[in-house]
């Protein structure tokens, strides 16, 4: 016995059910490190309105706050640098892409020195390290002295959008 037919054409169906919509902005924090307080919540409301001040409307962002010996080495394989650094960007999605897709792994470890050294909080200095690395995978960079200046003003409005001092501010280092 076959099912009664009715009025609907092939066209009204949506045969395909891609599931939920996933939210605008999923941030997944990992910790790994025992140099800087987390607050999880915190880096995840940083990375969204951070992306948002950038013209971001969806984007899939993994952190992860190690410690040097940790960056030091995904320095060394990932980027042929064999010294600790404070942040390394890994973009994940093409130019194109309607989802920015993206992971930051960002030294806590130098956060809290760095922040020693130029007295800043080093929430901000964590912050500030976050920041930079979403500007990297928003396409900005900083390989020469136009582009160094330009990554700084996007910093400041970036931290300023948030209500974070700019830890960068308070003391001249090297870039």
């Amino acid at each position: 016995m076959n099912p009664p037919e009715d009025d609907m054409d092939e066209d009204d169906v949506d045969l395909e059910d891609d599931g939920p919509e996933p939210p605008a902005f999923e941030v997944d924090v990992s910790d790994s490190q025992a140099h800087v307080a987390i607050d999880r919540d915190a880096a995840r409301a940083l990375v969204e309105r951070v992306l948002r001040g950038e013209g971001v409307t969806s984007a899939t962002i993994s952190l992860a706050f190690v410690d040097d010996p940790t960056i030091h080495r995904i320095n060394r394989d990932h980027l042929d640098h064999d010294e600790p650094t404070d942040v390394v960007t890994f973009a994940l999605s093409d130019d194109g892409d309607d989802r920015l897709s993206g992971e930051l792994v960002v030294s806590a470890e130098t956060a809290r020195r760095v922040a020693a050294e130029v007295g800043a909080e080093p929430w901000n200095e964590v912050a500030l390290y976050v920041v930079h690395g979403l500007l990297h995978l928003c396409g900005c960079d900083d390989l020469d002295e136009a582009s160094a200046a330009e990554m700084r003003r996007r910093e400041d409005a970036a931290m300023a959008r948030v209500g974070l001092a700019n830890p960068f501010r308070a003391a001249r280092r090297p870039s």
